[in-house]
Parts: C-alpha cells; structure tokens; sequence
C-alpha cells in the first residue's frame, strides 16, 4: 500500500503532506517553492509509492471557485498527465490556514517560526490531508468547529 499524499498548492509555496504506508496518519512533509513542484514529486515518487494525491480547492466563502482555482487545476491536468495511474481528489480548503495556524499556536511553534513564510503551508497541507481521511469533504471550516468544539471539551 502506497502512501496518500496532499497539497496546499500556492502561487509561491506549495505545501505537501502524506500518510503513513498504512494511509492512516496525515503528517507535514515539505514547504516547497511552487516553481520546482513537479521536480520535488519526480523525486519523492523515485522513492515512495503514492496512490492518491489530494488537492485543496481553494473557495471563496460563498462556495464561489477563487481566482487561483484555475491554475490548480492546470497543475493537477498537469500532475494526471506526468503520473498516470495516480487519481486526484479534491477537498475544500477554506480556512486550513488559520486552521494551520491554530494547530501551530497550540503545539508550541514559536511566534518567530510562524512568521516565516511557507513554515504553515505544509500544516495546511496534513489538514486537507486529514480532513480527506476523515472522509470530510466539505468545507474545513466545519472541521474546525468540530476541532474546537473538542478543545472546548478538554477544558472543562
């Protein structure tokens, strides 16, 4: 079993995550520059097999399609054409920044590591990645309800 991986695709940045060989665990790979994606993937796929790739798809809050979907989806004609074999999924990924920002706040991420640029875009990533293999594809801000509803609980 080959591993799921996702991306938090960006005009400069990209961020990528991927599973465990058991698909199990969605964990942050690599913040990288969007310009050299497809070399990174040539190399990552040299050495692991991946069986899914997961794409956020960007939203505005009214569900509308953001002005950058169309370059994604030429990324991801782009990545069908160069990987057969390998499907895309796509997940809404309204609000995994701040969601990413949340996780990184709260697992001690020092304030100075989170200003630097793309060190969030791979957390983004491991929760479109999440968010798939929680079978919740609908918006990620429902997740985060469901992620602070959870916080709330162990506060009490």
């Amino acid at each position: 079993m080959g591993r799921i991986m996702a991306i938090d695709y960006g005009t400069k940045r990209t961020g990528v995550a991927v599973t465990d060989p058991m698909q199990m665990i969605a964990s942050p790979l690599e913040t990288v520059p969007t310009h050299d994606l497809m070399n990174f993937l040539d190399d990552y796929m040299k050495h692991e097999q991946v069986d899914l790739l997961v794409v956020g798809e960007p939203r505005q809050m009214d569900a509308t399609a953001s002005e950058t979907l169309p370059r994604i989806r030429f990324f991801a004609e782009a990545f069908k054409k160069r990987f057969k074999g390998i499907p895309v999924e796509w997940v809404d990924e309204r609000f995994t920044t701040r969601m990413a920002m949340d996780a990184a706040v709260e697992g001690g991420m020092k304030k100075s590591d989170r200003r630097k640029k793309g060190s969030l875009d791979k957390i983004s990533a491991a929760i479109i990645l999440q968010a798939y293999l929680e079978g919740v594809n609908k918006p990620a801000d429902q997740t985060l309800l469901r992620l602070n509803k959870n916080k709330n609980k162990n506060k009490r």
